[in-house]
Parts: structure tokens; C-alpha cells; sequence
């Protein structure tokens, strides 16, 4: 893996929302394989090997009036990538009780203490969905509990889980990037209780959980809701984001035909994070 070249586009998008949301979503399906949504729009990459030069003519909203899009892009070492996020990665501290750092940060005094190096992946905390989903797991009981972290990112959720007591955890994400991310940041911080795997939604086949955490995107959650809701223990309970305030009706529509039940709603800047119990 270390010497793998990526290459970095750098779209700017308007209006930015939902504009940056549909093109991640579009650029994901195409075999982009990380994004970083920036002040004017997104940066994405993509092995070099998986790409060719034709690669963003299926991505639609490139053609569609309703946005302006442009966008350069030039080719990444993923050695580079580190110095890059070094210079860009502060701490955060949720609710006073849980902290996400890297290595090179002074542990904090908080309670939860979370030391990632999200180099390419999701979820270093301080997007607003991953925020959330980590306030979600600060307040409600994990001990004890058989836990799924779908579309895991740098594995921090499913991290939080075990150090508030989940007895057994699976973190699972379709990027390969954020497979072996999450397996060093599970590994860094002496978790024990968690496995990770690379694949989707068909890994769940026979498995069921108490808690289901799933922070990816609308169509994705659902795509695989009757999945999730198989996998779902009798009392369980579903945690989902990444989506918008404007979401949630198509959402909790689709929860309610399994029988699930709006329970909490957080909100941050537009974007949201549910509770569903059965």
C-alpha cells in the first residue's frame, strides 16, 4: 500500500448543498474511493490504477443545469496524505466526554479518550454526522450489547461502543482504505472486542446485533434498510446518518415498514442523525 499514487480532484460546487452530497454519491459508484468536503465543495480520490480517462462521464450532475461544477485534479503519492492531514487534523471533544485525537495531540482530561490517524477515511469526528452518531453512543447503553458499525470510516464509532461496554462489536466498510484504517486505529487504541471486514451489506447474512450504527448516505441506508432491520435483535436499536434535515420523511417512511420508531432526532448544521427502536 505505501506505494500507491492516488489522484486528487478538486471539485467546487454550487449551490453546495445538496450539490456536494449527490456528486460524493455519484463519484462513489464510479470507484472514487475518499472524499473531504471542503469550504466551496469536495476533494475526491481515486487509485490511479482504477482510473481512466473517461471516468466522469457518467457522473450526471456534471450535465445538470441546477448546478455549477468545476473541478482540476493532479496525482497524490499517499505518502503525502499524511503531512497533509497532520496540518489540518485538530482535536475535538464531544460533549465534554468524548475526545478524538491523533497520536501527536495531548491526551485530554475527558472520560472517552480516542486516538485515530484517519489519514483517507471518514469519521475523524469532526463532520457533522459523525459528531452526532458519536453523541448518540455517549448517551444511550451500550454495555453489554452485540454491535454493527456499518460503513465504520476510521472505526471511531465502533472504538466509542466498546469503551462504553459493548461486549461484542463488527465494523464493516466497502473501502479498502478505510478497512485497514480502522484495523490500525482499532489496533491503537487496545480494542479488543471488535472485528473488521471489507465488503457490504452481504456480509450480514446470518448475523444479528443488538445496535446497529450506520453513518453512509441516504440511498445507500436505503438500499440495505431490510437488511439492517433482518440483523436486528427483538428491543434493538438503529442509529443512522448522512443525510439531510429534508431526508428524514423518505427515512423514517422506509424505517416504519419494518415497524421502527422515530425515537430521537439530533441535528447539526442542515445534516441529521435518527434513533429507531423495533
Amino acid at each position: 500500500m505505501s506505494n500507491t499514487i492516488y489522484l486528487g480532484y478538486y471539485f467546487k460546487v454550487a449551490p453546495l448543498q445538496p450539490g456536494t452530497e449527490i456528486l460524493i454519491a455519484e463519484l462513489g459508484y464510479a470507484g472514487f474511493e475518499s472524499f473531504v468536503e471542503t469550504l466551496d465543495g469536495v476533494t475526491a480520490y481515486i487509485q490511479k490504477e482504477e482510473w481512466y480517462p473517461d471516468i466522469l462521464q457518467d457522473i450526471q450532475i456534471l450535465n445538470s443545469e441546477e448546478f455549477t461544477i468545476s473541478y482540476t485534479f493532479d496525482e497524490i503519492k499517499q505518502t503525502n496524505w499524511n503531512a497533509e492531514w497532520e496540518k489540518n487534523f485538530n482535536p475535538i471533544v464531544v460533549d465534554n466526554l468524548c475526545s478524538v485525537r491523533a497520536p501527536f495531540h495531548e491526551k485530554p482530561n475527558t472520560e472517552f479518550d480516542i486516538v485515530i490517524e484517519p489519514k483517507m477515511s471518514f469519521g475523524t469526528g469532526h463532520h457533522e454526522t459523525t459528531h452526532m452518531m458519536l453523541q448518540h453512543i455517549l448517551q444511550n447503553n451500550f454495555e453489554g450489547k452485540t454491535v454493527l458499525d456499518m460503513g465504520c470510516g476510521t472505526g471511531v464509532l465502533a472504538i466509542l461502543a466498546e469503551k462504553k461496554g459493548a461486549l461484542q462489536l463488527d465494523a464493516i466498510d466497502i473501502d479498502n482504505w478505510c478497512y485497514l484504517n480502522s484495523v490500525e486505529n482499532v489496533a491503537r487504541n487496545n480494542c479488543n472486542k471488535i472485528s473488521v471486514f471489507e465488503g457490504d451489506a452481504s456480509l450480514l447474512k446470518g448475523k444479528t446485533y443488538d445496535i446497529i450504527i450506520a453513518n453512509i448516505n441516504r440511498n445507500i441506508l436505503l438500499n440495505d434498510m431490510e437488511t439492517y432491520v433482518s440483523c436486528l435483535n427483538k428491543n434493538g436499536i438503529l442509529f443512522l446518518s448522512g443525510f439531510y434535515n429534508n431526508d428524514i420523511p423518505i427515512i423514517e417512511e422506509e424505517c416504519n415498514k419494518y415497524m421502527l420508531k422515530l425515537d430521537e432526532k439530533l441535528e447539526k448544521n442542515k445534516w441529521v442523525s435518527l434513533k429507531f427502536i423495533n
